[in-house]
């Protein structure tokens, strides 16, 4: 077995070889060859400068996310782009083998195009500690090993949900420079210091099988002064080059600042916006995640749930995710219905589907240049949110100096 294949082992694929395996080792299923004789052959997708940019998601979640892992994937699904699937340790094996077989039915371009994976061996479900950041960092190296050759990394967790199709969010970043990140960021850390920044955590799961418990010390540690702590939103879309900053670390940086991230209680809502910010990329990133959430006055640990009544302002937003949601909350059917006009247990039809629209037929079963794009009422409101955001950022000093 060679190095490429040790590597791949912890993915569950489902491109057509393994999943033709996995499904018939575990229920007896066998596919007929006719069927997928008839499907048309994946499409030339372009890639470079010149073409319409491409995404890598992180999609995520823990026990009893898998049918919301898969409803969201769904919703976010392009051919053009990469996307790893990945219910922590805290999911039963089951769980996350159902996952992978529901995804491979989903839709057949999965099968076709191959840009669909689920992690096999997952990180730990640790709410605090670090077990989020290792998970995050292996994710995005995976994903480089995939398809080295996309322009944004976007993670997205179970509760989140698109308020715009992917030929919306292809058209409006067409224009948007791809060295830029989406960060929302800031070095004013207040309370956060003693609460956030100096207490040591150690995350039993990341050295004990099966573990989700985290330990915090009795003892608090000094705020750095070997460089600049920012906190903010752990969502985040970087792009390709500053995820190879952080995997293959060219400089020591990044590395230093993962020992020192190892520790801290939650991780992900610093050492991306302190690594940007304390390097060259602090020039590079936009103090926004793109994100629409709604907070509680004052603000409380996690944002409110949205529910059908704050329909019409995320619509307004502008912005193309929105978080939290619940698992079978009405506001997501309207989103389908009125905003992504997608079918129950479809992906949401864009350019790339040729397949008539009925309600026995998936018009995103047949398809043909999925190089193109088709935008949408939304596309409009979201390219006028993103003029705006990357005009105060051209005009402000780097959000990275407050």
């Amino acid at each position: 077995m060679g190095a490429a294949d040790k590597w791949l082992l912890p993915l569950v694929s489902v491109s057509f070889v393994s999943l033709m395996l996995f499904l018939s080792a575990l229920s007896g299923y066998s596919a007929s060859s006719a069927l997928f004789a008839r499907l048309p052959p994946p499409s030339y997708v372009r890639r470079g400068a010149a073409a319409p940019p491409s995404f890598a998601y992180l999609l995520s979640g823990g026990r009893g996310d898998g049918r919301r892992l898969l409803r969201l994937l769904l919703a976010v699904y392009h051919p053009r782009n990469q996307y790893l699937l990945h219910l922590s340790a805290d999911a039963p094996e089951s769980e996350r083998l159902e996952l992978a077989a529901a995804v491979a039915r989903a839709a057949p371009a999965i099968t076709a195009f191959g840009n669909v994976d689920v992690v096999g061996r997952p990180a730990a479900g640790t709410p605090m500690g670090s077990s989020g950041l290792a998970a995050t960092l292996r994710a995005a190296a995976a994903l480089l090993r995939l398809d080295a050759e996309w322009d944004w990394f976007v993670t997205l967790s179970a509760a989140d949900y698109p308020l715009l199709t992917q030929d919306d969010l292809v058209h409006v970043f067409s224009s948007v420079p791809r060295h830029l990140n989406f960060i929302d960021h800031t070095s004013d850390i207040g309370w956060k210091e003693s609460q956030r920044v100096q207490p040591v955590i150690v995350d039993a799961g990341i050295y004990l099988a099966g573990r989700n418990q985290f330990f915090q010390s009795t003892e608090k540690r000094a705020t750095p002064d070997g460089f600049k702590f920012f906190t903010g939103s752990p969502w985040v879309i970087l792009n390709r080059r500053f995820i190879e900053y952080c995997i293959f670390g060219w400089e020591n940086l990044p590395r230093t600042l993962l020992m020192y991230f190892t520790n801290v209680m939650l991780p992900l809502e610093g050492y991306f916006h302190s690594v940007a910010c304390n390097s060259d990329f602090r020039n590079f990133t936009v103090n926004n995640d793109l994100r629409y959430v709604a907070w509680d006055d004052p603000p409380q640990m996690e944002p409110r749930f949205l529910n059908i009544t704050h329909y019409e302002e995320i619509v307004e937003s502008g912005v193309p995710f929105a978080r939290k949601f619940r698992e079978k909350e009405h506001l997501l059917d309207r989103i389908d219905e009125k905003i992504l006009q997608r079918w129950r247990h479809r992906p949401v039809p864009g350019a790339w589907c040729t397949g008539r629209k009925r309600w026995f037929s998936d018009p995103c079963s047949q398809w043909s240049n999925v190089n193109i794009v088709r935008p949408g009422p939304q596309a409009e409101k979201f390219r006028r949110y993103m003029d705006r955001i990357l005009e105060e950022s051209k005009s402000s000093n780097s959000s990275c100096a407050q």
